[in-house]
C-alpha cells in the first residue's frame, strides 16, 4: 500500500497551490499593466516631442530647419527625424539622426495625418514612428522604446522579487500557524489514542484553542473511555465464560461418572444372579468336602470345579470393576487417546453377557480389523454400553416372533452417510452402527432423543441421560451420533468418529 503524505506536507502543498493560483495571474497582470503604462508614457512623450519640433520648424527659416531637427536628436529625444515637403518624390527635404535609422524611415502617405506606427528595425531594437502634419509638409520622427521596455522589465523583476519574498513569508507564517493550531493537536490526539489502544487506562486530552478541535478531542476521549469500559466488560464476560466452561466441563465429567455408576448398577443387578449360581455351587461342594467319607478323587474333582467357578466369579467382578474405575487421563487429554474398536466391543459384550436381558439376544459383530478411533477406550466403552443396554431394554419390552438380534458393525469411509446436517469433517472417519430389530425410535423423538432427560422408558426405569452423555463424549472427539432414519426395522444408532492416522480405509 502506497504511503500517503502527512498532514503537514498536505497543508504545505495546499498553501503553495493557493499562493501560485493567486500570485501568478497577478504577476502577469502587473507585468502587462507596467508594459502598457510604459509604452503609453513613451507615446505621450513622443507626441510632446513631435509638437515641439512642429512648432520649431514652423517658426524657423528654411535654412535653419536642419539645425532645428538636429537639436532634437539625442538621448531622451528622437533617434531620427525627416521633413517631407509634400512632393510625390517621397524624398525628405531635411533629415537628422542615425543614418541606419533614417534608412528605414518610410515616407508618409497623403493626405498627411497624425499617426503612430510601432516598428522593429533590423538592429533588433523597438521604436515608434510618429507622423505630424505641418501645413502641406510632414515631419516623421522615430523614438526608441527599447529603453522603456528595459526599465519596465526592471520594474517587473522588482515586483516579482517582492511578491516571491512576500509569498514565502506568507507560506512560512501560515504553515507555522496551521501546524500549531491544527496539526499538533491532532497528532497529540493520535498519540493518546495509540496509548489507549496499547493498553493505557487514561486518556490525556490535548490543549486546543479551536472549538472544533476541542469537540473532536472530547469525542475521542468519550470513545476511548467507552472502549476501555467495553474492554473491561468483555474481560469480565470472558472470565465468566471461562469459569462457566470449566464448571460445565466438571459437570459433564461428573455426569459421565454418574451415568457410568448407573450403568454399573444395572450391570450389578444381572451380575448378582451370574455370581449367585457359582457361589451356591461352591457352597454345596464345600459341604461335600467336609464329609470325611468323600473319596479323594471326588475331592480333587470338587476342588477343580470350585476353582473354575471362583475364576468365573473373578472374571465377572474384574470386568465390572474395570468399567467402573475412573478414567486415568484428564478430560482435556482423554480425546487424544485412541481405542481399538473391536477390542472395546468385545469387552462390552463380556460385560453385558451375564445380564438377564441379553440371554435371549443374538449379538453379531462385524468390525473392520485394525480399526482405531481417536477416543479413549473407557469413553468408547461407556458409549457402546449405553447403546447396548438401551437396545436390550427396548427388545425386552417388544414381543417378536423371531429371535432378538443386536448387530454392531464398523468400517472406515471417506463418504459420510446421508444426513440432514453434513459432517463438518470430510476426512476419513469410522462409521459405527449399533442396530436392533426392536420397536425403533419414534419419528418425533429422533432429533430430541439425545437431549438430557428425554427417554422412552417408564418413569423410574431410566434417567434420560445415557444418550446425552454419549453425544457429549462423541462430539468432544470431533465426531457425531444420530439415529438413522432410513432403518425402519428397529433402531439404528450411527457413530462417526475420526480414525487414527494409518488406519486402512475401506472403499466398500
Amino acid at each position: 500500500m502506497a504511503t500517503r503524505p502527512g498532514l503537514r506536507l498536505t497543508i504545505l502543498l495546499a498553501l503553495a497551490g493557493v499562493i501560485v493560483v493567486a500570485y501568478v495571474p497577478l504577476f502577469f497582470a502587473i507585468a502587462q499593466v507596467t508594459r502598457a503604462t510604459s509604452l503609453a508614457a513613451r507615446e505621450e512623450a513622443a507626441r510632446a516631442l513631435g509638437r515641439a519640433i512642429k512648432v520649431h520648424i514652423r517658426d524657423s527659416p528654411d535654412e535653419s530647419v536642419r539645425r532645428t531637427l538636429a537639436s532634437h536628436v539625442g538621448d531622451g529625444g528622437a533617434v531620427a527625424i525627416a521633413l517631407y515637403d509634400g512632393q510625390d518624390s517621397g524624398e525628405p527635404m531635411a533629415i537628422a539622426g542615425s543614418p541606419k535609422e533614417l534608412a528605414t524611415l518610410r515616407a508618409p502617405t497623403k493626405p498627411y495625418a497624425e499617426t503612430f506606427l510601432r516598428v522593429a528595425p533590423r538592429n533588433g531594437s523597438r521604436a515608434l514612428d510618429l507622423t505630424l502634419p505641418i501645413g502641406d509638409r510632414a515631419v516623421v520622427l522615430r523614438v526608441r522604446t527599447s529603453d522603456e521596455t528595459a526599465r519596465s522589465i526592471d520594474v517587473v523583476r522588482g515586483v516579482a522579487l517582492y511578491m516571491g519574498v512576500f509569498a514565502l513569508a506568507l507560506l512560512v507564517f501560515a504553515y507555522i500557524a496551521l501546524t500549531r493550531a491544527i496539526v499538533s493537536p491532532i497528532e497529540q490526539l493520535a498519540r493518546a489514542a495509540d496509548r489507549v489502544a496499547s493498553g493505557a487506562r487514561s486518556f490525556d486530552l490535548p490543549d486546543a484553542s479551536a472549538r472544533e478541535l476541542q469537540e473532536l478531542g472530547s469525542s475521542v476521549r468519550a470513545m476511548a473511555l467507552k472502549f476501555i469500559a467495553d474492554e473491561r466488560a468483555l474481560r469480565e464476560k470472558v472470565e465468566e465464560l471461562s469459569t462457566t466452561t470449566r464448571h460445565l466441563g466438571e459437570t459433564r465429567t461428573q455426569l459421565e461418572g454418574s451415568e457410568r455408576m448407573a450403568s454399573v448398577g444395572r450391570l450389578a443387578a444381572g451380575v448378582a444372579h451370574e455370581i449367585g449360581n457359582p457361589i451356591t455351587a461352591i457352597m454345596g461342594m464345600h459341604e461335600l468336602l467336609d464329609d470325611k467319607e468323600t473319596p479323594e478323587d471326588i475331592r480333587v474333582d470338587f476342588l477343580q470345579r470350585m476353582r473354575k467357578e471362583t475364576e468365573r466369579i473373578h472374571v465377572v467382578v474384574r470386568d465390572l470393576l474395570d468399567y467402573a474405575r475412573p478414567e486415568s487421563a484428564s478430560p482435556s487429554t482423554a480425546g487424544e487417546a485412541s481405542a481399538h474398536v473391536r477390542d472395546v466391543v468385545e469387552d462390552v459384550v463380556a460385560l453385558v453377557r451375564p445380564q438377564k436381558d441379553f440371554r435371549d439376544i443374538t449379538l453379531t459383530i462385524d468390525i473392520d480389523s485394525g480399526l482405531r478411533v481417536l477416543l479413549s477406550p473407557q469413553r468408547l466403552t461407556q458409549v457402546f454400553l449405553n447403546l447396548l443396554l438401551n437396545a436390550a431394554a427396548a427388545l425386552a419390552e417388544f414381543p417378536h416372533d423371531s429371535a432378538h438380534v443386536v448387530t454392531i458393525r464398523a468400517r472406515t469411509s471417506t463418504h459420510p452417510h446421508p444426513h440432514p446436517h453434513p459432517h463438518p469433517n470430510p476426512h476419513p472417519h469410522a462409521r459405527i452402527e449399533v442396530e436392533d430389530n426392536g420397536p425403533g425410535v419414534p419419528a418425533d423423538l429422533r432429533e430430541q432423543i439425545f437431549d438430557p432427560f428425554v427417554t422412552t422408558k417408564d418413569v423410574g426405569t431410566g434417567t434420560g441421560l445415557g444418550l446425552a452423555v454419549c453425544k457429549g463424549i462423541v462430539e468432544s472427539a470431533s465426531g457425531r451420533v444420530f439415529v438413522d432414519a432410513s432403518h425402519t426395522q428397529g433402531a439404528r444408532f450411527v457413530l462417526e468418529l475420526p480414525v487414527q492416522e494409518g488406519t486402512p480405509i475401506s472403499r466398500a
